[in-house]
């Protein structure tokens, strides 16, 4: 049997390159996103530890209002050069060194524009001199205000050579003008650690530009004295200095840092992870398919070993060792193509990071499992089906035609319909609020709904297929193709189920996004009376804003109306972060943002006093008159009163704080955003324009129309459209496999009526045409059951959000679900291509004698 089974194997190469290719293609997403993550891990592990390596223990401020995914520094916070000091004589202490060093300077290149990079990471900081992790490369050390040293990375992104002048844009968002007389190079020779910036001042000017304080620092280099570890000095200064202070060691440092990419990169794998599981759902079907032929087209075969003495459990394992042979290469091939994107991905991923260099390969345990278990696992489940049917053949099918006729659909139906009205019911009960955990029925209920359709497939497909192929039946090759694509609902049912499952979950993402964006645009117009945004490009973590002066000469532009600005800081309200905004003009605010009031004062705030919108009051239980314990950025901690409760809204919602709060707690109190109405009969043009002239200095600050606003802020929702699409092609590409493999089993089952339709008359052409139509049929099918899902389940799923996302409005992504169509046609044109081929290429009375 064994020698049988391997003979049987390799006499149908073809069948054995597309069943293992369906494998290859399940397994490689989830071995790739696996290799790249690891890659990118140690990657990332390696470049903080060349970073720190240098570093013996550092000391900065202690943050008063935690960050998302920070340490509990605060490099923004400076502190008087004493601490330096103080530091330096406690024991174990050879040298401490204050510095600054701060995300925010961002340079102008020799066009005007920001000189950019991936990594968000724009330094600037004090001139320390050359240690060993930072030596000059050419030039000497910044001497004078005017004078700066900038790494070799920006010298060549921005063309900048020894002696040029560069403008750069510090903390108080001024723009002044520096004569490069230094460019450095980090340890071994590297132009940046990471693709980031570093321009270097002299230290009063840095000190002055970056913090805005005279004689203060933000860091401290602490280095150990000869027998002191680095933990015993870290204890001994975090001991000295109190719990105003972070202290930590170079290797905490790189651990912190390194942590903070990761948790970054955990979601990114989500992603792949996701690439990955769509491709495994729509293998099974493809896997499934491919041995319900491979058992249909051994149907003589296996019945001639029954009759001569094979029992039922050789006849399973034998389709089941098959089953295992074509895991096992497929999941090995798929391993080694995913090791190979991984290794891709990690190279292209870091090299937008110009400097990083990319961890060795590696072979990470979890790819090599996850992929020969998933791989051979699905394998062998999808065989399991097909192996039992095989097991029953009778040995009197030897003596039958090589097909054999399916079983009655009606326990598949009865099962499907159960599913379906299981998880329809779960699903409208979600939907509708009437049980406990409504986002697990809905989601339960979606996922319920998908496997019922599924089994409903093949009775729905008759009548269905009928119908579409009505449209191709105006010839006679048509006509048939239509009927030959409706002759094995159950085979068709598969094929077409693999194409409704990609096509329905790419088009109820697409549907939630398209929501989404529709939505984020409706409100913004509503809620929003500006006819003019002014706000910058944030390319570090000192936010560009507009300077006092800028928004005077805003204000006095002739056909503004009226012009109404904010800040936005993180502060802590009673033990919990959150994000507080403070309106310059809350009177102005309050006209061009409609902000309503539902109770209380709106139209004014005081010192220690704040308002907040209708749901965030019910969400916390805050009644006009209640207090807060507010703490902010700077340190300060007041009590704050509620004096205004605000109609909702999500243009103006959450925390509001008067501005003289804001201007002495706030990290960066000066505006954010400024938003502009136009007089009556003025031109929206000519005011963005005059307002792009006030802030030409700065090219990180642009005004912008209403409309070119809205669709800034849904750029988002389109980038994620787009990787749908990428979804959309994985699951396509695995679907015409399934529609492949399924017209060559109709060929070879009807070798001897093609002969006899091409011996009465039948054409080549027309043949080809036959077998196109009936693979254009079976995917607009899975096309069309698969918009109609997927529609309804991304309905679903933004109905059942609206609590969450604040709307319920449902928008079908129309443009998009025609263009699905239209490439169905195209993809079932293309996987009849080999079927065609095969079917005109058939000798004729090789055909007829075929049986």
């Amino acid at each position: 049997m064994l020698k049988a089974t391997l003979k049987s194997l390799l006499a149908r190469k073809l069948r054995l390159t597309l069943s293992t290719l369906a494998v290859v293609l399940s397994v490689m997403f989830v071995s790739g996103s696996l290799v790249l993550t690891d890659t990118l891990g140690r990657t990332f592990d390696n470049l903080f530890a060349n970073i720190y390596t240098y570093t013996d223990v550092q000391v900065s401020a202690k943050a008063a209002v935690q960050q998302q995914g920070g340490g509990g520094s605060d490099p923004s916070t400076p502190f008087p050069a004493s601490t330096v000091d103080r530091v330096a004589a406690m024991p174990g202490v050879a040298k401490a060194t204050g510095g600054v060093f701060l995300n925010g300077a961002t340079p102008i290149g020799k066009n005007g524009k920001v000189v950019v990079n991936q990594t968000g990471q724009q330094f600037g900081g004090s001139w320390n001199g050359e240690d060993d992790l930072v030596h000059l490369y050419q030039g000497r050390a910044p001497s004078a205000d005017n004078e700066i040293v900038i790494n070799n990375g920006l010298a060549v992104t921005a063309k900048i050579k020894l002696g040029d002048s560069m403008d750069v844009i510090t903390r108080d968002q001024h723009r002044a003008t520096y004569t490069v007389v230094g460019l450095m190079r980090y340890a071994g020779g590297r132009d940046s650690m990471a693709g980031e910036s570093a321009v270097f001042f002299t230290t009063a000017k840095a000190q002055e530009s970056m913090l805005g304080a005279a004689g203060q620092f933000n860091a401290i280099d602490v280095k150990a004295a000869p027998g002191v570890s680095d933990e015993q000095l870290r204890d001994t200064v975090k001991a000295g200095l109190g719990d105003q202070f972070v202290v930590q060691t170079g290797k905490e440092l790189s651990e912190e840092s390194s942590k903070g990419i990761k948790d970054i990169l955990r979601y990114f794998n989500y992603v792949l992870l996701g690439f990955g599981a769509v491709a495994l759902l729509v293998g099974v079907f493809l896997i499934l398919n491919t041995f319900s032929i491979i058992v249909a087209q051994r149907t003589q075969e296996l019945a001639l070993l029954r009759a001569m003495g094979a029992a039922r459990g050789q006849i399973l394992r034998s389709v089941l060792l098959e089953a295992v042979i074509i895991g096992v290469i497929g999941s090995l091939l798929g391993f080694l193509v995913g090791l190979g994107l991984g290794a891709g991905g990690a190279r292209l991923f870091v090299g937008l990071a110009d400097g990083a260099q990319v961890a060795s390969l590696g072979f990470p345990i979890s790819a090599i499992v996850a992929s020969f278990v998933i791989g051979i696992g699905v394998t062998i489940v999808a065989a399991l089906m097909p192996a039992l049917k095989a097991a029953r053949i009778a040995p009197i099918a030897a003596m039958r035609e090589s097909a054999t006729p399916d079983r009655p659909l009606t326990r598949l139906t009865v099962s499907g319909a159960i599913i379906t009205a299981l998880s329809a019911g779960a699903l409208i009960w979600g939907l509708t609020g009437a049980g406990g955990g409504t986002l697990a029925l809905v989601f339960g209920g979606v996922l319920g709904v998908l496997i019922g359709v599924a089994l409903l497939t093949p009775i729905i497909s008759r009548p269905l297929v009928a119908a579409l192929g009505a449209a191709v039946s105006w010839s006679v090759p048509g006509k048939l193709g239509r009927r030959n694509s409706s002759r094995n609902p159950r085979r068709t049912a598969i094929t077409a189920g693999a194409v409704m499952i990609g096509i329905a979950i790419v088009t109820a993402i697409s549907t939630i996004f398209t929501s989404l964006s529709t939505a984020l645009g409706d409100t913004i117009d509503k809620d929003l009376a500006a006819d003019v945004v002014v706000l910058g490009m944030q390319t570090n973590e000192i936010p560009p804003v507009l300077t006092d002066e800028q928004l005077q000469r805003i204000e006095r532009l002739p056909d503004a109306r009226t012009v109404a600005a904010f800040t936005l800081d993180m502060v802590d309200v009673d033990g919990e972060r959150q994000y507080a905004a403070s309106y310059l003009d809350p009177a102005a605010a309050g006209t061009v943002l409609k902000i309503k009031a539902d109770e209380g004062r709106v139209d004014r705030l005081d010192a220690g006093e704040f308002m907040v919108d209708r749901k965030t009051a019910d969400a916390r239980k805050l009644k006009l008159g209640s207090t807060v314990e507010m703490t902010f950025t700077k340190g300060q901690r007041k009590t704050m009163t509620l004096v205004g409760i605000t109609a909702p809204s999500n243009v103006a919602a959450g925390f509001v704080v008067d501005y003289a709060d804001a201007k002495a707690g706030f990290a960066f109190p000066q505006a954010w955003q400024a938003f502009i109405s136009v007089r009556d009969g003025a031109s929206v043009a000519a005011v963005k324009d005059a307002v792009n002239t006030v802030v030409e200095d700065n090219p990180q600050v642009q005004a912008y129309t209403k409309d070119e606003y809205i669709s800034n802020n849904q750029q988002g929702f389109d980038f994620a459209l787009v990787i749908v699409q990428v979804l959309l092609f994985i699951a396509l590409a695995i679907s015409v496999l399934g529609v492949i493999n399924t017209l060559l089993l109709s060929v070879i089952e009807r070798t001897r009526e093609l002969g006899l339709l091409r011996a009465v008359g039948l054409r080549r052409a027309q043949t080809w045409q036959m077998v196109t139509t009936e693979s254009i049929v079976i995917t607009v099918f899975g096309t069309v059951l698969g918009l109609a899902v997927g529609a309804a389940l991304g309905a679903a799923i933004v109905t059942a959000l609206k609590d969450v996302l604040g709307f319920g409005a449902v928008t079908l992504p129309w443009g998009l679900m025609v263009v699905y169509c239209i490439a169905s046609i195209v993809v079932g044109g293309i996987a009849g291509l080999i079927p065609s081929i095969r079917a005109v290429r058939l000798n004729v009375l090789g055909a007829i004698a075929y049986e």
